[in-house]
């Protein structure tokens, strides 16, 4: 029987500092470019980490990337998400059964989970949020999961995504948010800082998101946690408690870390970055 691998794809590493403070990390090249690996081994298993950057490109790009290096039994994509539901508060986590891309409708089926996640194009505002709701019947909108779970399908590997809300169904995102992502995903920060400054009426908008990010940050750090070990648990080869204390300490040091590990509450221009990958 095959052990455990399993790869984890987020957009940005501060959605998910909190989980990988104390992995390891080594630098890979796929493309032409260079990507971060972060790796904790087990017992009886792995799991890895690759922050890929904004957007589908940049989350394709990436899931070819961890799954040529890691040869996973199972991909998950992991991050921020928009609620679509009124229901849904920042800090809640969604495990979808179905997402769905909304540049092509392609749909993905997912053997556990509840609910549906699009992935748009683009940062979704509060009139797109309420289309999308009404298209697609969806809870929550991303903008890299769709391009994962199509990039692990091809290559015949099971999927699934752990996503976290940072900002609810009314919520206002300022507007054109596309304009300070990079065309290789990164964020361009001293860009929309530059736009931050100069616009007060901004001001306290991005300084609700970089409170929202930090509990959105908590809480997907915690479930991403907590599926590992229900996936680890799970396999017919492991004993119950062999992923038991890794992922324990997992929990503690994202604990320890606090509700501000995932963003810089002390300016909201920095922190914004993290809000980016829905």
């Amino acid at each position: 029987m095959v052990m455990p691998k399993i790869a984890i794809l987020a957009a940005l590493e501060r959605e998910v500092r909190p989980l990988i403070r104390s992995w390891k990390v080594r630098t890979i090249e796929h493309a032409g470019r260079r990507y971060r690996l972060f790796e904790n081994v087990f017992e009886h298993g792995s799991a890895a980490l690759i922050c890929g950057g904004i957007g589908a490109e940049a989350a394709r790009r990436a899931t070819e990337a961890i799954i040529q290096e890691t040869r996973p039994t199972l991909v998950i994509s992991v991050g921020f998400a928009g609620a679509l539901d009124s229901s849904l508060k920042v800090g809640d986590v969604l495990r979808p059964r179905t997402v769905i891309n909304a540049t092509d409708g392609a749909r993905i089926e997912i053997e556990s989970g509840q609910g549906i996640l699009v992935s748009s194009a683009t940062v979704a505002g509060k009139d797109q949020k309420s289309g999308l709701a009404k298209s697609y019947n969806a809870s929550a909108v991303d903008m890299e999961a769709a391009a994962v779970a199509q990039g692990a399908e091809a290559r015949r590997v099971e999927f699934a995504a752990v996503k976290a809300i940072s900002d609810a169904a009314d919520f206002s995102m300022p507007a054109r948010m596309e304009r300070f992502v990079a065309a290789d995903g990164t964020f361009r920060s001293g860009k929309f800082a530059s736009h931050v400054a100069l616009r007060p009426w901004l001001w306290g908008r991005t300084i609700a998101l970089a409170r929202n990010s930090a509990t959105a940050s908590e809480a997907l750090c915690g479930a991403i946690a907590s599926y590992l070990g229900r996936e680890i648990r799970s396999s017919p080869m492991l004993p119950n408690a062999s992923w038991g204390s890794p992922l324990n300490q997992i929990v503690l040091d994202q604990k320890r870390a606090g509700p501000s590990a995932g963003a810089h509450t002390s300016t909201g221009t920095q922190s914004h970055t993290q809000i980016t990958g829905k």
